[in-house]
């Protein structure tokens, strides 16, 4: 049981990793956790029993309500992975708290799962194997794809989207990339730089989705972009959800445009069970569980943690990229 007499980082998810546990525990902390994604009105009950002084976000949304609930003692956010989009960064500005993500930890995790599902459906490996379950020897009536030469499009080139580009060339994909974040000039890493969106689709047989979700990218790949995607094309989605719009997805499916969609995140998660992709025969789910390796989880954990502790001491975190909203560190992250 967390000890009360101690300030609390309160957890938004039903556990952490013990590594991050420990450093917290070690800078004098109280680590209590919520239930797995927890509510707002569990979010507010728990911040009433624990009055946090900081926040390690992996589940649930933290809106200003929350924040309102943990005033006035609260004074940072930590998010447990590298996406912002459970925070209303906004709020946390306007109320001067600091928000921290675990940028990169998890970075190679991701990507490996990116691969994972983009080479088991280049090879059709979920419609092959249901096969074999049923019966089926399909030795010579099924024709699967060289991955060597495929067209790659990489949306966001990041520390996720620049990995997957350095694995998928080793595998001799032809790799392109759109990221407007990025500087001018050639990508700092293997493949071309393509300046639009629609050019990009409309040569990437496999579509590889690797950018934040915000304003800019919320409902970034729809109806209209999905039919630019060549005939048979691939999504591997584990990015965000949120940036696929999931009705125009399945009807790209139906229709037989696009041949699979692998797909880690999605806009409502967890997924409903009557969802229908979770029974699609083109669809390859999995539970948003890209970054759930042990070097994975153990990095984002230890990444807010750590970010927790030295945000709390006035410092700036060690781990590069880790700063997003500035808040109570404006002075020293300038």
């Amino acid at each position: 049981m967390p000890d009360a007499a101690k300030p609390a980082v309160l957890v938004t998810a039903a556990k952490l990793a013990p590594e991050a546990v420990a450093i917290l525990e070690a800078a004098g902390y109280a680590v209590p956790c919520t239930s797995g994604y927890p509510s707002e009105a569990e979010l507010l009950a728990a911040i009433a029993a624990h009055r946090p002084i900081a926040l390690l976000h992996r589940q649930g949304i933290i809106n200003g309500v929350v924040m309102d609930a943990a005033a006035p003692g609260l004074r940072v956010i930590a998010r447990h992975g590298a996406g912002v989009d459970g925070i209303d960064l906004a709020a946390a500005e306007a109320r001067g708290l600091t928000v921290t993500r675990a940028a990169g930890a998890n970075s190679r995790s991701v990507a490996e799962h990116a691969m994972a599902l983009m080479l088991a459906m280049l090879k059709d490996l979920p419609v092959v194997q249901a096969g074999m379950r049923e019966g089926l020897w399909e030795k010579t009536s099924r024709m699967t794809r060289d991955v060597d030469g495929i067209s790659l499009g990489i949306v966001g080139y990041g520390a996720i989207g620049s990995k997957v580009a350095r694995m998928a060339e080793a595998f001799g994909m032809r790799v392109a990339a759109y990221d407007p974040l990025l500087p001018a000039g050639p990508l700092p890493g293997p493949g071309d730089r393509v300046a639009d969106l629609g050019t990009l689709l409309a040569r990437a047989e496999v579509l590889s989705l690797h950018c934040p979700l915000d304003a800019t990218t919320r409902g970034l790949i729809g109806a209209a972009e999905l039919a630019l995607l060549p005939p048979g094309a691939i999504l591997v989605h584990t990015a965000r959800g949120g940036i696929v719009d999931e009705t125009a997805l399945l009807a790209a499916l139906d229709a037989g445009h696009l041949a699979w969609a692998g797909i880690d995140v999605f806009e409502k998660e967890p997924l409903d069970l009557a969802s229908p992709l979770r029974g699609h025969p083109r669809v390859l789910p999995t539970p948003h569980l890209a970054a759930n390796t042990p070097r994975g989880a153990v990095g984002m954990s230890t990444g807010a943690a750590e970010s927790i502790v030295a945000v709390l001491a006035g410092r700036l975190p060690a781990l590069p990229g880790a700063i997003v909203v500035p808040g109570g560190l404006r002075l020293a992250a300038a």
